[in-house]
């Protein structure tokens, strides 16, 4: 059976972001409905800055990954956002809790290192 990388990396953009999806579109829905503070303040940032950037990796970086736009810069957006989740919000939560968020993070710094691969957008 031949090997198609593009395919791969397809279905893990599509997968990931998709699933991450679930998790972004409330929170904005949220925000754009007037809820300035949809996640709290876990860098100390504001409420609503940390907001935005929580529906910016949770949200608009997914969807650009999905679509395989700007996909190595939405990745490590994404990415970020997770280690936040993983390292700053659930810190002292067991591993089990933070799981979902390492597994993202893993994901995310994958498409970063990868790309989207030809099934793209971006085409590279």
């Amino acid at each position: 059976m031949k090997r198609n990388p593009d395919i791969g990396l397809l279905v893990l953009r599509v997968g990931l972001s998709a699933l991450m999806l679930t998790h972004g579109i409330p929170k904005f829905l949220e925000l754009i409905g007037g809820n300035t503070n949809v996640v709290g303040d876990p860098i100390g940032v504001g409420g609503l800055l940390s907001s935005i950037l929580v529906v910016l990796g949770e949200f608009i970086a997914p969807v650009l990954i999905i679509i395989g736009l700007k996909t190595r810069m939405s990745a490590v957006v994404a990415a970020i956002t997770m280690a936040v989740a993983a390292f700053i919000v659930h810190a002292a939560d067991p591993i089990a809790t933070k799981e979902k968020a390492l597994l993202y993070l893993v994901g995310f710094i994958a498409i970063a290192l990868m790309g989207a691969g030809r099934i793209s957008v971006d085409k590279k």
